[in-house]
């Protein structure tokens, strides 16, 4: 099973709620690294905090590793996590609104982090989305180098 950090704004604080409890009876290490009200806050403060722990775990991998940790961003609509996990060196975030591109970006992209919308994704669609992204391997190969493009 999977070590996850998980983190949202006031806006995800429902389905976040939700993907801890789903995530943990599975038998994932879910870290909940807040916030936990739904006081107005900045998303940008979860998703640094979040890509962070990420990171720290990944140590001294290359792209192609598979992570040694994930993260989970959810905010209203997941672009704002997941245009400022994408400006974190070493993170790969996915937003993703079904199980297709969950799927693809693990096995395409690598991606170590996922970002959800509360507001746009279904809560068991989004719950099937966490469990299949946490569950899918990279396929490496050709996409190994595209992603070396990436990150270079």
């Amino acid at each position: 099973m999977a070590t996850v950090y998980i983190g949202s704004d006031h806006a995800g604080l429902e389905l976040k709620a939700a993907l801890v409890k789903r995530l943990s009876e599975k038998g994932h290490d879910v870290h909940d690294l807040g916030p936990a009200t739904t006081e107005s806050c900045d998303y940008p403060v979860y998703a640094k905090g979040v890509c962070g722990k990420v990171l720290a775990d990944a140590g001294n991998a290359t792209p192609g590793d598979e992570p040694a940790s994930f993260g989970i961003l959810v905010c209203g609509t997941g672009i704002g996590m997941s245009m400022t996990a994408n400006h974190i060196p070493g993170i790969r975030a996915a937003l993703c609104g079904c199980e297709f591109q969950a799927r693809a970006t693990r096995q395409h992209n690598n991606a170590n982090v996922l970002c959800l919308g509360e507001r746009v994704t279904g809560q068991g669609v989004a719950l099937d989305i966490a469990e299949l992204f946490l569950n899918t391997a990279f396929e490496g190969g050709r996409h190994l180098r595209r992603i070396n493009q990436i990150e270079g």
